[in-house]
């Protein structure tokens, strides 16, 4: 039987930075990062920077060093160069900023791609963790991996989350 989070009481509305890597990719290409824009402002969250950058991990470190530096992001969506391609990086660039690691969001989302595409699905690098108190998760690029990590795993705990960060 599957379990369902309590219910947050009271409603956060997030800040939220989503941040596209692709070397092919254009603003009104990038379907995966309207996507999480979409469902993130659906869920009642604030799109506060949206960015698409190439997957080069000096560029995607900066933005992201960037971004945490604004109070009003408290989490960083990106999606892109998850794989083991030449070019996927994103998650080399991201791992290592990451204080804190979120194995669970890897191993959750890989099984759950996984009754959905198979075997394919240990190739993703999709990771999750906090970097100077923001919450960052970075996705595959494809829009049914977005879904799906948006759906089942960070729309339903992304308030939680952001709350338990600003305990303390």
């Amino acid at each position: 039987m599957l379990q369902v989070p309590h219910p947050d009481i009271d409603p956060v509305s997030v800040g939220c930075a989503v941040l596209t890597a692709s070397d092919t990719r254009s603003p009104e290409t990038d379907r995966s990062g309207r996507l999480i824009r979409q469902l993130l402002r659906e869920n009642g969250h604030r799109i506060e920077q949206y960015a698409l950058l190439k997957d080069e991990p000096a560029q995607i470190r900066a933005m992201v060093a960037e971004w945490v530096a604004q109070p009003e992001i408290q989490t960083i969506v990106l999606n892109g160069g998850t794989g083991i391609a030449p070019r996927d990086t994103t998650y080399d660039a991201i791992e290592r900023l990451l204080e804190k690691t979120l194995p669970g969001f890897g191993e959750l989302f890989r099984w759950l791609s996984y009754q959905e595409i198979g075997s394919r699905a240990m190739v993703s690098r999709a990771v999750a963790g906090v970097h100077q108190g923001t919450l960052i998760f970075s996705l595959p690029g494809s829009s049914n991996a977005v879904r799906l990590a948006m759906e089942k795993l960070i729309l339903p705990e992304l308030t939680h989350l952001v709350k338990q960060l600003n305990e303390g």
